[in-house]
């Protein structure tokens, strides 16, 4: 089991969403995408770690930004929504941006 980078609570491999700073080899594990916001606000306190891929399935790779559709490059971020075996990944600029779209709601705008 891993834990939410904000509050703390277990993360079963198939629930949750996963932050990856692929540039750097970096990422965070949030129980709800709420908790993102705070982590956010705090400072983005990020984890090594190794690229996405290492998760086993394949998920497909944003081409652009979720917030303000600018095409990324290789310092993005992805969020992957962890529902089941399903992964479901959204891109960001960067983690600012990964943060105010959880703020606006994510997904579900």
């Amino acid at each position: 089991m891993e834990r939410c980078s904000w509050c703390g609570e277990e993360v079963e491999a198939d629930d949750g969403f996963r932050a990856y700073l692929p540039a750097g080899g970096r990422r965070a594990v949030f129980c709800r995408l709420e908790h993102l916001i705070p982590w956010e606000i705090q400072g983005p306190a990020w984890e090594a770690s190794a690229e996405p891929a290492a998760l086993g399935r394949e998920t497909e790779e944003p081409a652009v930004c979720a917030l303000c559709d600018a095409e990324l490059t290789n310092t993005q971020v992805l969020l992957i929504r962890h529902r089941g075996e399903h992964r479901i990944a959204d891109g960001f600029c960067s983690a600012d941006h990964m943060a105010a779209w959880a703020k606006a709601g994510g997904r579900w705008q």
